[in-house]
């Protein structure tokens, strides 16, 4: 599609749908909350303080006024919808969601909406059920919040470079000019998680973005770390409730 400034287009709320070969959005703050759906591929977003992995089927809601970019290193296909704080009780905090069937339908309908004219009055009720839904949407274990404090940030920028290294805390936390101690203890203030389980989830998030792209589930599995290819398919399972070949055809 022809770049816009979702900022400048009048009325609120309106849904776009973009399909990209790879993608690499610049860093935008927008006055409206955005949802961005995806279709097909699948979409990292961030943010100065999270990062998000939305495989299809997935979506991930930022709040107005959070700064944040998206990227893909392979086709992906969204949607994305715009709209004001007034529009209807929305979520309150940015993060990822996993839309129901209803939600999926409504977006798609309201994507081939003209969003540069004005609305009739059943697409602007087909739009205000699309709203009502969302607030009913549930979270979904596809984020990752970012620490703030450089020591830790150091850290987990390079946990985040090499997901494979089998560096412990102690070894990490001497490189950033900190203490084991301090560290796991920021760890926690800064991102709610301990140390184990943020890497965990970090190296969760790499494997969806690699699966994406079409690896094998045992390349993938070394390429975040994991030796034995049956622990990364358990934990994969845990955590996103199927096993990654499973979770992908599902998607």
């Amino acid at each position: 599609m022809e770049s816009f400034d979702p900022d400048l287009v009048e009325p609120t709320p309106f849904v776009v749908s973009e399909r990209h070969d790879a993608l690499d959005e610049p860093w935008r703050a927008y006055r409206r909350a955005r949802l961005i759906h995806v279709g097909a591929g699948v979409l990292t977003v961030r943010t100065e303080t999270g990062r998000w992995v939305a495989p299809p089927g997935h979506a991930v809601w930022m709040t107005p006024d959070v700064l944040h970019c998206l990227s893909a290193s392979r086709p992906v296909q969204f949607i994305s919808l715009y709209a004001g704080s007034d529009a209807a009780p929305l979520p309150s905090q940015s993060g990822a969601i996993g839309p129901d069937r209803l939600v999926e339908a409504l977006l798609t309908a309201a994507a081939e909406l003209p969003y540069d004219q004005p609305y009739d009055e059943p697409a602007k009720r087909l739009l205000q059920v699309l709203l009502d839904r969302l607030a009913r949407v549930p979270a979904a274990p596809l984020g990752l919040n970012w620490p703030r404090d450089p020591r830790i940030q150091q850290i987990a920028d390079a946990l985040s470079a090499d997901p494979t290294t089998s560096a412990v805390l102690d070894e990490l936390a001497a490189s950033a000019g900190v203490t084991a101690r301090t560290a796991a203890r920021l760890f926690v203030k800064e991102t709610g998680q301990t140390f184990g389980q943020w890497r965990q989830q970090l190296r969760l998030l790499v494997a969806l973005e690699h699966l994406g792209a079409g690896a094998s589930v045992t390349q993938v599995a070394l390429d975040v770390g994991y030796q034995d290819v049956s622990s990364f398919i358990a934990v994969f399972r845990d955590v996103f409730g199927d096993t990654p070949a499973r979770y992908f055809r599902s998607g």
